[in-house]
């Protein structure tokens, strides 16, 4: 009975792992979905923010005009940036975790098949203690609840071994995924972040060097009748720019004009990401 109790606690272990890859696998997978869909509506916003800011932009004086458009395009193109941050994201961080059930199940199933092996072994035991106890003379009997438990146990050590290799497989493969993601992660935000920092230096220094002066000339000048309001031309497309090139040593770049990308994400936030690939709530 010793080697079955130490075959219970093994698989207690086993059970343990598998759960709790599941319990926090599939709450990472939840809350990176969420991160993902907030970094998509984060971009929606700042594209309305870009249309306002050439509406605004074609109302002014030429030198506000043209800051306030060089400003939106640089803007726009952040948001490119952003774009294939959501588009990398889905890809290599929240796909993975959401495929990772899958992983989970089929080792759960070889747990539930030791189980049921053991429990087997188990009562076959106890059948031959039950038969030594009230036919202690029946040899054939007890002979033959003895090869049965025999039998019982080489399949529950066969049964054991390969579940040992199979959870052994898992935890190696689960904590090498784990790594991967992360890193994948962190790779996806750092380079993004820093193309936006890039492109926002530009923006500020372009903000740096409006002076109002002339636009003031202009206004005083309008104001008293002097001159005629010189409007530029209007911009007549107020979508950004097209899609910037991904930064050099990654894979993926923008995908789509702005246009396009309207109504790619769900508004709601109490959408959840299940392991098994399963989405609560629509994605359009």
């Amino acid at each position: 009975m010793n080697i079955i109790f130490s075959r219970d606690s093994q698989v207690r272990l086993m059970d343990s792992t598998v759960t709790n890859a599941e319990r926090y696998f599939g709450q990472f997978c939840s809350l990176l979905a969420a991160y993902t869909r907030k970094t998509a509506r984060l971009r929606d916003k700042a594209d309305q923010l870009v249309k306002q800011l050439v509406d605004f932009a074609n109302t002014e004086s030429p030198e506000m005009r043209a800051t306030v458009r060089d400003f939106a395009e640089d803007l726009a193109q952040v948001q490119d940036y952003r774009q294939a941050e959501v588009e990398r994201l889905e890809t290599k961080v929240v796909m993975p975790l959401k495929l990772y059930g899958a992983h989970i199940k089929q080792t759960r199933a070889e747990i539930k098949k030791f189980k049921r092996v053991q429990k087997n072994e188990i009562k076959q035991l106890e059948k031959l203690e039950k038969l030594r106890r009230k036919s202690p003379s029946d040899r054939q009997m007890i002979s033959q609840a003895e090869t049965n438990v025999q039998r019982a146990s080489v399949d529950t050590g066969r049964t054991t071994h390969q579940l040992e290799e199979t959870v052994d497989a898992f935890q190696r493969q689960k904590l090498r995924d784990l790594q991967r993601v992360l890193s994948d992660f962190v790779t996806i935000e750092m380079a993004f972040h820093a193309k936006a920092v890039e492109v926002y230096s530009r923006a500020f220094q372009t903000l740096e060097k409006y002076s109002p002066e002339r636009d003031l000339q202009d206004f005083r000048a309008r104001m008293h009748g002097g001159s005629e309001h010189h409007l530029a031309r209007p911009l007549l497309d107020a979508s950004p720019s097209p899609g910037v090139p991904w930064p050099p040593g990654s894979q993926g770049a923008p995908s789509t004009v702005r246009s396009q990308r309207k109504g790619d994400e769900p508004s709601e936030d109490s959408e959840e990401e299940d392991l098994g690939g399963q989405e609560q709530g629509p994605r359009h």
